[in-house]
């Protein structure tokens, strides 16, 4: 038995509550248990050829045409080269999002076999995440970390599908498994559920079997672990080099929490973990994909690799050798987000192997086997089609508006007062705003809730320069009291923390508010008063509900988070203070 298998075994019953019987856990019944859909499937299998067979293990990106909706290419790739899959990005409203989804299933409906789509999106905060008007914006999983709750983790997950399926989509890639013990993380951060395994085992564990219950797939990412990495795999290759133990005790034990809820897919990571294999990554490596996820955790469902564009493989490898090598790894649905060009070439890449010898088509039936029944499972072959006007009624409801606002709230930490908080509300008092992005929507939120006169103040760049601290400076001169926000996708740029610095010595009351990582405190440990609200990831995508609460605290709702990550040496894991 590996010391994987022992670790895990000796800790799974307190985070799940469940007994462990065999040394390689057996999942819960899901989408790979039902006799029907396994007869659907095989039936399927028997007739396809392999050209059929090459485009189910594919996803493509879809494309847009002016006013919009999908274009021709991307009708040709659905149609010509049998693409079994798409992922979506940005589109206006739910109503119009159905539409789009109807017309990618009518087109795929219209091919000699009538193979419907598996549509998916990255929906980790909400369907807000991707349609940003009509839907409902949930906190980061970092603020689903503070809370602390299952519930409240379970809560998101069911709202954000119900959302999702009524757009017409059936997998979301969420949650997000990786356990971010790197400060410097520049790529998961606020998107993990923090630094402690067995929470993050926990929170893993709700919202799959939340977002499943609502027919929507999930995808645990990024397997093995991105959580320990200092290099971004959209712009460079990582290495992790800690041990096997480490492995084992802090970055795998949230991924056997999902394979034993019952995780229908897991997204592999662009990162070599050199205690596993030392020389390809995750996504290329039949050592972590067949060895260490199928082989020893037991793991039969959909494995998806993470954007093949990333520059962490398309630098290394390009499309056609890293195409063949996934799947060879044990890769079932290559995600392909480039162009055109790139799809076929995709396909192609595993139409060769397979004539060559290089790949067997056994291989590439086990594959589609498993997105086949993944269809019929998710009810796409009853029905492939949904309805825009109750997609419009469903999204951004009142009831899952008002409770994302309440999770947000029991997210957002309070983290050092030094009595200068609450603001009041109301006063005639002025209030500077000032930061490096996204102030204008925090001035209008601050005037919404808080009332008086409000400044804002936004430096050009994410490092202020001295001259522009200045600017802020005599301007914080108008003020009676000063709101501070900082962001950081990694490291705090220095001119932020001398901007605070700056803002300190007025002698006016100072709060600082991290809209990204909640490390920043420590590289301005002197300030008044500091709340962190996980709202803000390495793209920036806003997130007004996590703002908002953020906001209300500060003018005197309670603070209900507890960091779900330690500040340096300043704050410990699940440090959370409250009003008295």
């Amino acid at each position: 038995m590996s010391l994987f298998r022992r670790v895990w075994m000796g800790t799974v019953a307190s985070i799940l509550g469940v007994a462990l019987t065999a040394s390689v856990p057996t999942a819960p019944a899901s989408a790979r248990a039902t006799p029907s859909c396994k007869g659907l499937a095989e039936s399927l299998l028997s007739r396809m050829t392999l050209e059929e067979k090459a485009g189910q293990m594919v996803m493509a990106v879809t494309h847009d045409a002016p006013g919009g909706m999908p274009d021709e290419n991307t009708r040709k790739i659905l149609q010509d080269y049998h693409v079994g899959s798409v992922i979506i990005y940005n589109k206006p409203d739910p109503a119009f999002m159905a539409e789009y989804n109807n017309r990618l299933q009518k087109w795929a409906s219209h091919t000699r076999l009538g193979i419907p789509l598996l549509i998916s999106a990255d929906l980790e905060f909400g369907a807000f995440q991707n349609i940003r008007r009509g839907t409902t914006a949930f906190p980061r999983q970092m603020g689903i970390g503070a809370t602390h709750s299952v519930k409240d983790a379970e809560e998101a997950a069911r709202l954000t599908a119900r959302e999702a399926r009524a757009m017409g989509f059936h997998w979301n890639f969420s949650p997000v498994a990786d356990v971010n013990t790197n400060s410097e993380n520049p790529v998961i951060g606020v998107r993990s559920f923090g630094e402690n395994p067995q929470q993050a085992a926990r929170l893993t564990a709700a919202q799959v079997r939340a977002y499943q219950k609502e027919k929507v797939i999930a995808s645990a990412k990024h397997f093995p672990g991105h959580g320990d990495t200092d290099v971004d795999s959209h712009l460079g290759l990582p290495t992790v080099g800690y041990d096997r133990e480490t492995l084992e005790k802090v970055h795998l034990p949230p991924f056997q929490a999902a394979i034993d809820a019952g995780v229908d897919s897991i997204m592999t990571a662009h990162v070599v973990v050199e205690a596993i294999d030392p020389e390809l990554p995750a996504t290329l490596s039949h050592k972590v994909l067949t060895g260490l996820l199928r082989n020893e955790m037991g793991y039969d469902g959909i494995i998806i690799t993470d954007a093949m564009t990333m520059d962490a493989i398309d630098e290394n490898w390009g499309t056609r050798e890293a195409t063949a090598m996934a799947v060879q790894a044990g890769a079932d649905v290559i995600m392909s987000t480039g162009s055109f060009e790139d799809h076929v070439e995709t396909i192609s890449a595993i139409l060769d192997g397979v004539r060559t010898g290089a790949i067997s088509e056994k291989r590439v039936d086990a594959s589609v086997r498993r997105v086949l029944q993944a269809k019929c499972e998710y009810g796409l072959f009853a029905d492939r089609y949904v309805n825009p006007k109750r997609a419009e009624r469903v999204n951004g409801q009142p009831s899952h508006r008002k409770k994302a606002d309440e999770i947000a709230r029991r997210a957002t930490t309070l983290v050092k007062n030094e009595g200068v908080l609450p603001f009041r509300r109301n006063e005639n008092q002025t209030t500077l705003v000032a930061g490096v992005i996204q102030v204008p929507e925090a001035v209008e939120v601050v005037q919404a809730i808080g009332g008086g006169e409000v400044i804002g103040w936004q430096a050009r760049t994410y490092d202020p320069t001295a001259e522009e601290i200045q600017e802020a400076v005599r301007l914080a001169e108008q003020a009676d009291r000063i709101l501070v926000a900082t962001y950081s996708q990694s490291k705090l740029p220095p001119g932020q923390s001398e901007l605070v610095r700056a803002l300190q010595k007025t002698g006016k009351p100072v709060v600082a508010l991290s809209l990204g990582l909640p490390y920043d405190l420590a590289d301005y440990p002197e300030v008044d008063a500091y709340l962190a609200s996980y709202a803000l990831d390495r793209w920036q995508t806003p997130n007004p509900t996590a703002l908002r609460a953020a906001v209300e605290v500060i003018f005197g709702k309670q603070p209900g988070g507890r960091l779900p990550v330690s500040i340096g040496d300043l704050y410990p894991y699940g440090h959370g203070l409250r009003y008295d």
